[in-house]
């Protein structure tokens, strides 16, 4: 019966190489080998997986829609040799993905904590956008998601907290007094957020929306601090999750981060697992990321200060 699980491991290798020999080099096996057994499955399957040429093998798009089901097939039989093979939560291995405006800061209490709870489980976080992460959690790649929930349909879901946004601007910005930024205060301003593959962007879109104010298409930042040193070039106004905000934006020099005062303009942060598993210790994973959230809220950071509050001080 065909596909067997070696021959989609052969297949996956392959996509992943661009070249059957790398892949048959890595699997440890003979280049015609390989060759034959992928080319039994073509046969099988009346379809063509790859183009061979002198640039390597190139996935035909067949090909892809079988890697894409091979991977998740390969992850659930890997995944349940592991849960029958030990006793520990996600079969002693959990592979996490998580956003990158929120690991840098919200895992490092919550990992310690994870690790005193159960030291033998390996944790392995990768940080992608919110459209990876999906892709990620429904093809096998990850065991459990931090993200925001409405882009993960039909997975179960453990609320973490709710996340206010914040403002930052340029030194010498109009805005750059003030102690917090209001709707009416955004109207023709142009907007700074990352790129549309995360769910903070099209927040931002309705945010501007709502205020009068644009969403700059000249450039989308690939991480919050990119956007903080556009944001201080006078480019616009970059626009802010609040653990971010409050751990590392209000430190900065360059810029002066405010609370953005408008309603709605927050997201929610959850746990999110595949809706076909039953794992208790999700529960667990959710509380002590809750309990890390809190911790990090009750931080209490100086507020910001600029040199006109400076000199008033002095002179006052």
């Amino acid at each position: 019966m065909r596909p067997t699980l070696r021959q989609m491991e052969y297949i996956v290798a392959v996509h992943q190489l661009n070249s059957f020999g790398l892949a048959a080099e890595v699997l440890h096996v003979s280049q015609p080998s390989l060759s034959n057994q992928i080319a039994a499955v073509e046969t099988e399957l009346g379809i063509r997986l790859f183009e061979r040429g002198r640039s390597g093998a190139r996935t035909t798009a067949r090909g892809l829609e079988f890697v894409t089901r091979a991977r998740r097939i390969l992850s659930e039989v890997e995944a349940l040799r592991a849960v029958m093979r030990s006793d520990l939560p996600f079969g002693g291995r959990l592979r996490l993905g998580v956003l990158p405006s929120i690991g840098p800061y919200l895992l490092p209490q919550a990992v310690q904590a994870l690790h005193a709870a159960e030291p033998e489980l390996r944790v392995i976080v990768r940080e992608e956008n919110t459209a990876s992460l999906d892709e990620g959690i429904r093809n096998g790649r990850f065991d459990a998601v931090i993200s925001t929930p409405e882009d993960h349909p039909n997975t179960l879901q453990h609320p973490l907290f709710s996340e206010p946004l914040w403002v930052a601007v340029a030194l010498d910005h109009p805005l750059a007094h003030r102690s917090r930024v209001e709707p009416a205060d955004l109207t023709g301003q142009r907007l700074l957020t990352l790129d549309t593959g995360h769910r903070l962007a099209r927040i931002v879109y309705g945010i501007a929306g709502a205020s009068g104010a644009t969403v700059s298409d000249d450039y989308e930042g690939t991480s919050l601090d990119s956007i903080v040193l556009m944001a201080a070039t006078g480019a616009g106004i970059g626009i802010l999750p609040d653990l971010f905000a409050r751990l590392q934006g209000v430190h900065r020099s360059e810029v002066k981060i405010m609370p953005l005062a408008m309603p709605d303009a927050d997201r929610t942060i959850s746990l999110l697992i595949p809706s076909d598993r039953s794992e208790a210790f999700a529960y667990r994973l959710a509380g002590i990321l809750r309990e890390a959230s809190r911790r990090l809220e009750l931080n209490t950071l100086p507020p910001q200060r600029n040199e006109n509050d400076s000199s008033q001080s002095q002179h006052g």
